[in-house]
């Protein structure tokens, strides 16, 4: 074999990238944040990191898990430094577009486009990551929220637990009867502030629909609007009927969980997630097929369409210095192959050809199908509004469930952020 043929072969081997360590094998590092603190997720998360760089051993995958409140403030942390995770968990809308203004976050439309999109059943999930033509992340998990119910609780009350409330008076009725047995009607942990932002968002599409939202964000109405200050008073009308434990503004969402999972509260307006938080933070381990699931209530005379829907998800959304490997993971984590894995412990699938992983379980069917069926969807504030304002709108909801502010001045703190935040 001559030196020039040799030569030559050298050359390609290198372009190729299969001699001494050259570029294509080079090592990278991906850091992932997630909010996995249930055991059983994080064991799933960790086996698809474990799958992912097995298939590609130059990879490595540095996972960092934060509770929920304290990845929130991480990640500001972070983001204030220029520094953000390759991967790091979202809820889309207006915190993720605002992290995308600041030039944070990676465009992955070139890589989304054709298959890879089109294999999202929940489209409108997707389309809360990208703006303008323009994609941050995807959607991984996404749902509903509602009424997590015991069964049992409510039999005991005297309550028929196949025919759950639907109207907001058989709910009123629910809880008096409830209480009337002795038991706790509802779980909440107000300390967190978002668990109790649900209620007084879901009052406001059931009596205000999409216009009243879209008026108040596109400034053209405002959020002291009357079904703003409704959906106040809606709720002032529960918590004056004192349904939930002992202490519940000192609460943390764990807690809220762990009193619906030890069957010592009936109910629990939360997402989709709940049975494996319930289960993961009880000492019973959970309440099993006692555990039912109920749409928020219809209001009667509210412009709100009864199918409407409060919900979201985790899906993940991609930094701005984050290497291909990272969107090839992200990639990987949307599959149809892992979708079904985690359909099959906890999660809500967003990927089409995995829903049918969860047929079989009469909560997570109810769910999809209020998901896919909802005329309109609505993320939660907290997240689709800018951080400024969804944190007001925490905050003074709180206030209403502590009785220091009037659902008149609940809904005038929030418009007064909103003046500032979305102009």
């Amino acid at each position: 074999m001559s030196k020039r043929f040799v030569f030559a072969l050298l050359v390609v081997a290198l372009t190729l990238g299969v001699v001494g360590g050259a570029a294509a094998q080079d090592p990278v590092t991906i850091d992932w944040w997630h909010i996995g603190t249930v055991a059983e997720q994080g064991a799933y998360w960790q086996e698809m990191a474990d799958e992912f760089t097995a298939m590609n051993p130059n990879v490595t995958i540095n996972i960092t898990v934060l509770e929920n409140e304290a990845f929130k403030s991480q990640l500001v942390t972070v983001m204030q430094g220029n520094d953000p995770p390759d991967i790091f968990h979202s809820w889309g809308g207006g915190v993720l577009w605002q992290f995308a203004d600041a030039g944070l976050l990676r465009n992955i439309a070139p890589e989304l486009e054709g298959e890879w999109k089109d294999s999202f059943s929940a489209q409108a999930a997707l389309e809360l990551y990208g703006r303008d033509g323009e994609y941050y992340g995807v959607p991984w998990s996404w749902g509903a929220v509602g009424f997590f119910y015991n069964k049992a609780l409510f039999a005991q009350a005297g309550l028929d637990p196949d025919s759950p409330p639907a109207t907001w008076d058989e709910f009123v009725g629910a809880v008096e009867a409830l209480q009337a047995a002795g038991i706790t009607p509802i779980s909440l942990g107000e300390g967190d502030k978002w668990p109790g932002h649900f209620w007084w968002v879901y009052l406001a599409i059931r009596l205000g629909g999409q216009e009243a939202f879209l008026k108040a964000y596109d400034r053209s109405g405002s959020f002291a609007d009357e079904p703003f200050v409704q959906a106040g008073e809606y709720l002032k009308q529960i918590i004056d009927m004192n349904p939930f434990p002992e202490g519940f503004l000192g609460l943390a969402y764990g807690d809220q969980a762990r009193l619906m999972g030890d069957a010592q509260a009936a109910m629990e307006l939360m997402g989709q997630w709940a049975p494996s938080v319930e289960a993961d933070n009880a000492e019973s381990g959970g309440i099993g097929d006692d555990l039912g699931w109920f749409p928020f209530p219809a209001v009667e005379g509210g412009a709100g369409n009864p199918n409407d829907v409060l919900g979201g998800g985790d899906g993940y959304a991609v930094g701005a210095n984050a290497p291909d490997e990272a969107v090839e993971f992200l990639k990987f984590l949307t599959s149809a192959e892992a979708q079904r894995k985690g359909a099959e412990i906890w999660m809500v699938p967003t990927v089409a050809a995995a829903e049918d992983v969860v047929t079989g379980d009469p909560i997570m069917a109810r769910i999809i199908e209020a998901r896919n069926e909802a005329p309109y969807f609505q993320l939660y504030y907290d997240q689709f509004l800018p951080p400024a304002l969804g944190a007001a709108v925490n905050d003074a909801v709180e206030k209403l469930f502590a009785a220091a502010a009037t659902p008149e001045e609940v809904a005038a703190e929030i418009e007064d952020v909103a003046s500032f935040e979305l102009q």
